[in-house]
C-alpha cells in the first residue's frame, strides 16, 4: 500500500487522525510510526506507533484531501462543491470543463465521480500544487491545463456535458459556453461578490442558457452539549453565490 491513508484513533473518547502520505516514520504525540508497514496492510487493518498506540487505516475521500491537502488559496467550500455536483446532476459518464483550478480541491471532487475533467488554470505554481494534489488523490482522469479560460475556449474543439467556472472574470468566457457544451447540458458558475454573479447574470442572459438560477448556501452545524442543543457559534457562513443555468 502506497497511496496515502488515513490514520485513525480513539484515545480516552477522542478522535485524532492523520494524513499519512510518504513511507518512512510519522511522529505524532502518541508514538513514532513506522509506514513502511502500510506495504504489507489494508484499508481496515491496525498498525501500531512504538507506544503501542492503534490506528485504523483509511482511505482518504475528497473530504480528507479537502483538509488535508496542500493550498495555494481559499478552495471551494465543499458545501458549494455539493449544491454544483447535485443541480448539474454529475454521473460518471460526464465530461466536465472546470477552469481557475487553484488546489484543485473541486477537480478533485468532480474527478472522482465523472469520466473526465479538463481543468485551467492560469497561475503556473498553481498548476504544480494541483498537479501534486491530484497525484495523491490518485485521479489519473483529470488532464491539467495552462491558460485563461477566457482565451483558452474559444479554441476548444471539444464539447462537455458540465462546465464550471471558479475566476474572477468569469463573464468573458460565458459567451463562448455554447459552443463547447452538449445541449443539455450545465453552467456552473462560483462568484464571491455580488457585482461578480450580477456580470454573470447580465452574460447568461445574452446566450440561450435556459432555467437560470443564482443561490447562496449557508451551513450551520448543530452543537451537541450538556447544556443543550443549539447551532453552533462557530460556523462557515457566506462563502459565495453559484449560478447554475443549463443549455
Amino acid at each position: 500500500m502506497e497511496t496515502p491513508v488515513i490514520l485513525k484513533t480513539n484515545i480516552k473518547g477522542k478522535i485524532k487522525e492523520y494524513f499519512a502520505v510518504h513511507v518512512g516514520k510519522l511522529h505524532t504525540d502518541l508514538g513514532i510510526i513506522d509506514l513502511d508497514e502500510l506495504r504489507t496492510k489494508s484499508f481496515g487493518d491496525l498498525i501500531c506507533s512504538h507506544l503501542g498506540a492503534e490506528f485504523v487505516i483509511q482511505k482518504p475521500k475528497a473530504p480528507d484531501f479537502f483538509k488535508y491537502v496542500k493550498r495555494t488559496g481559499a478552495p471551494m467550500m465543499p458545501k458549494d462543491i455539493g449544491v454544483i455536483i447535485s443541480y448539474t446532476g454529475l454521473c460518471s459518464s460526464d465530461h466536465v470543463l472546470d477552469a481557475g483550478t487553484g488546489s484543485g480541491i473541486l477537480a478533485i471532487y468532480l474527478g472522482g465521480i465523472a469520466e473526465k475533467v479538463v481543468t485551467y488554470e492560469i497561475r503556473e505554481e498553481f498548476m504544480e500544487v494541483a498537479r501534486q494534489n491530484f497525484c495523491l488523490a490518485g485521479l489519473s482522469n483529470i488532464e491539467l491545463r495552462h491558460g485563461d479560460i477566457a482565451v483558452e475556449i474559444q479554441g476548444l474543439d471539444e464539447k462537455f456535458d458540465v462546465i464550471t467556472l471558479d475566476t474572477m472574470d468569469a463573464s468573458k468566457a460565458i459567451p463562448h459556453v455554447p459552443g463547447v457544451i452538449y445541449p443539455g447540458g450545465y453552467l456552473a458558475v462560483y462568484s464571491p461578490f455580488f457585482e461578480q454573479a450580477k456580470e454573470v447574470r447580465e452574460a447568461i442572459e445574452k446566450t440561450k442558457f435556459t432555467d437560470v438560477t443564482t443561490i447562496e448556501t449557508i451551513e450551520r452545524e448543530i452543537s451537541f452539549t450538556a447544556r443543550g442543543t443549539r447551532p453552533s457559534t462557530s460556523r462557515v457562513g457566506h462563502t459565495g453565490f453559484i449560478t447554475i443555468a443549463r443549455y
